[in-house]
């Protein structure tokens, strides 16, 4: 039998130039030595290079089992700033370890810390790499790359990756002018931590298979091959796939890995699938997946979390760059949170519940959010609950998976800005396939605004009614508004009976009656006004002060759903 080979990916990050791609090609030589001699032991030791990927087979460390057999590193390097985003997003299922490439010159930078919020979000175990040691002064190297190592420590200090290992290299000394003789340093070094740090991954072949193609060509008399990465579930000899882009289904005629063929493969492994009858021209990258497993959306409900190094508020009606699965697109977000009685609720995962009520924010609710609930809240904590959604409605329609990690970024702000351009990540929960899901869905998303109104009492009418003002402008129909509960400033509950006179004034049926105090408040404060008419306009200062020093209010209140076309006002 052919000894198994254990495919480990590990994304190669970091700053534009800090070497990232330099460092993938003196990993993948160096560990190449051998790699013209065929005899199959010495390929153990060899390298392939993998389409745009490029790989490095070790011999299989101790601590992952006994017996012959090879590690590969898949390295999938991923250049370019919003590609960079977009790949890892895509690919962050099945990133098993992240290699981050740091300046040793210039230490962590802008995207530095943006693939670190992206390792700790795609990620569970990360190998820090400090290049470019040659542009250091030999004498005074090791102590610069022992200063950038405890820097580099107290960086990650708050991270999941607290402790992991840091390695000084040069992966191309004397820099892309050099000539080729120059010997990287470090790189053997290197390449014995990420033995030490390969793991057996957890994959998972149940759920819809979904490939991340990353190249597609055509070998004559056989067919056209999509080689890439397995993001999610299995496929078999015989399988249709769909092309979702082109809308095509395919059988699966044959497939190979590592040079091997072979009849499955699931999430997590490189293998090249061969069909017939398609022209590779039409799918250079791209998905392909179970028939009809993906599904395009024009709005989704995410469940979210702030990313910390985002400088400033997430605000709703904001819009932001939205990457789910392998695409990015404008989208546009409104926060809401789950109901104040259920903030410390614990939510079930992945799941959205419609049947409940929830809080429309006007942002993000955060330590540092501007909430008004920190007036009422007396030990100066604001109350943050356990779990907050977002509605993202995106300027054209997305194909991802049905539950896929979902990133909001700004990734119009200045590059070489000094700041964490990913704001929020996230969970797909529901999409909504229907263009006008505004009409069709949306009414089911029971997301309200508290409203609170004040008015004032005019006047008593007797002892089981009052006049109001100031609650409604003069032009507001009070119609819509009967039968709905207020309460007086002085205890009293009270229902709006209907408008009174033309000018926005109403009366209020006060079921119990006003107490007795109440009622000499507003008897003495209107007996005043009545005297204060006869012409003594001193006098009238001195009461319209009295007056409005204890004036009865009304406060009404009520909420509103967001999405109701009736825009009914609820009492509970």
């Amino acid at each position: 039998a052919a000894p198994r080979v254990l495919n480990v990916n590990v994304g190669v990050l970091g700053h534009i130039d800090s070497g990232k791609t330099a460092l993938a090609r003196a990993l993948s030589t160096t560990g190449s030595t051998a790699a013209f001699d065929r005899a199959p032991q010495s390929r153990a030791r060899g390298i392939t290079l993998d389409l745009g990927f490029s790989c490095l087979r070790t011999a299989l460390p101790p601590q992952l089992g006994p017996g012959p057999g090879e590690l590969q590193f898949t390295l999938v390097d991923c250049p370019g700033h919003a590609s960079l985003i977009r790949t890892i997003i895509g690919g962050a299922q099945i990133i098993d370890l992240m290699m981050l490439v740091i300046d040793v010159t210039k230490g962590m930078q802008t995207q530095s810390a943006e693939c670190l919020v992206i390792g700790q979000i795609a990620c569970q175990k990360m190998v820090v790499v400090l290049n470019k040691i040659d542009l250091l002064p030999e004498g005074k190297r090791q102590s610069a790359i022992e200063k950038m190592t405890k820097k580099m420590q107290k960086t990650l200090e708050n991270t999941k990756f607290c402790g992991c290992p840091i390695v000084a290299v040069a992966a191309k000394p004397g820099g892309p002018e050099a000539p080729e003789s120059e010997n990287p340093l470090g790189v053997s070094e290197l390449i014995e931590v990420l033995k030490s740090q390969a793991y057996l991954p957890s994959r998972d072949p149940s759920g819809h298979f979904l490939m991340a193609v990353d190249h597609c060509f055509s070998i004559k008399g056989q067919g056209t091959v999509m080689t890439g990465t397995i993001l999610s579930g299995s496929v078999s000899l015989g399988d249709n796939v769909e092309i979702p882009a082109l809308k095509v289904i395919k059988k699966v005629k044959s497939m190979q890995m590592f040079h091997t063929p072979v009849t499955y493969a699931m999430q997590g492994d490189r293998v090249g699938i061969c069909v017939t009858q398609f022209d590779p021209k039409l799918l250079e990258r791209g998905l392909i997946c179970t028939p009809e497993s993906l599904h395009t959306i024009h709005a989704a409900i995410i469940s979210l979390k702030k990313i910390q190094y985002f400088r400033g508020a997430l605000q709703t009606k904001a819009k932001f760059h939205i990457t789910v699965g392998h695409e990015t697109v404008m989208g546009r977000v409104m926060f809401f949170s789950p109901a104040p009685a259920d903030f410390n609720e614990e939510i079930k995962e992945n799941v959205f519940d419609f049947e409940k009520d929830y809080l429309y924010q006007e942002e993000y609710l955060s330590k540092d959010s501007n909430s008004e609930n920190k007036e009422n809240d007396q030990a100066g904590e604001v109350q943050l609950p356990k779990q907050q959604w977002a509605l993202l409605e995106f300027e054209k329609p997305v194909t991802c998976p049905k539950l896929c990690l979902v990133i909001g970024s700004k990734l119009d702000t200045d590059i070489h800005a000094n700041t964490c351009r990913l704001a929020f990540h996230g969970v797909l929960l529901q999409g909504m396939e229907d263009k006008n899901y505004t009409e069709t869905f949306l009414p089911k998303l029971k997301v309200y605004k508290l409203k609170h109104k004040e008015g004032q009492v005019e006047r008593v009418m007797d002892d089981y009614s009052v006049i109001g003002r100031s609650l409604f402008k003069k032009e507001t129909n009070i119609q819509i508004f009967v039968g709905l509960k207020v309460k007086l400033s002085t205890g009293e509950d009270g229902i709006i009976d209907g408008g009174f006179g033309q000018s926005g004034k109403f009366k209020i049926r006060i079921p119990d009656g006003l107490k007795p105090d109440t009622k000499m408040l507003l008897t003495v404060a209107s007996k005043k006004k009545s005297k204060a008419g006869k012409g003594d306009t001193a006098k009238e200062d001195e009461s319209s002060k009295n007056d409005s020093a204890q004036p009865v209010t009304i406060s009404l209140l009520f909420k509103r759903y967001v999405f109701d076309t009736q825009k009914k006002m609820i009492q509970s």
